[in-house]
């Protein structure tokens, strides 16, 4: 077993997937399965979790003391995340506990954001459709974790997602797995 394999299995690595409905999604469906197939990580469902939107904040923030690498799983809306991860953020994230006096608590954690996108990689990109690259578009969670102290790591992106074929899939999930799970990445952005 090479060194950088028994330091990733370590690590304790929590995977939030905030995605409105799952069961719908054939992308983030079969990326949290590999996730739990493996059963090398916790896999937090925010939104079957909290139906209501009552978000327990000392559950939340037990969870992120208890993992090293949190993960950010979700569909890219409307240039962001579904309305329940901003909450999420919004609540946890507080004075005290991730800023500011005493609020330490995430420093040195590993942030990760995997998203997945209906538009082509070069769509995202300064004169694309949508003039911004997916690394812009993903500023707000880099600085988040610059602010808190967190250590953030290059995205996973899956693009053009309707025409990411059976097989790809497949590929991605291990990939995905793979690099959820700390091991090198052997390709850039997906799609």
């Amino acid at each position: 077993m090479s060194n950088h394999s028994h330091l990733s299995d370590s690590v304790k690595t929590l995977v939030i997937v905030a995605h409105a409905d799952l069961g719908a999604s054939r992308i983030n469906k079969r990326l949290v399965a590999e996730l739990e197939r493996r059963g090398h990580v916790t896999v937090h469902r925010l939104y079957e979790t909290y139906p209501d939107e009552k978000i327990d904040v000392a559950r939340e923030q037990a969870l992120l003391l208890a993992h090293d690498r949190i993960v950010f799983q979700f569909p890219l809306y409307w240039y962001s995340s579904p309305s329940l991860l901003k909450k999420w953020l919004d609540a946890i994230f507080e004075l005290g506990f991730a800023h500011g006096r005493g609020g330490d608590k995430l420093k040195g954690k590993e942030l990760l954001v995997a998203i997945s996108s209906g538009g082509a990689a070069n769509m995202f990109q300064a004169g694309g459709l949508h003039n911004y690259s997916y690394s812009e578009l993903l500023r707000p969670f880099q600085q988040t974790a610059n602010y808190t102290g967190m250590i953030y790591r290059s995205p996973f992106i899956v693009s053009e997602i309707r025409e990411v074929t059976d097989e790809q899939l497949e590929k991605y999930a291990v990939e995905y797995a793979d690099y959820v799970e700390g091991q090198p990445a052997t390709t850039g952005t997906k799609g």
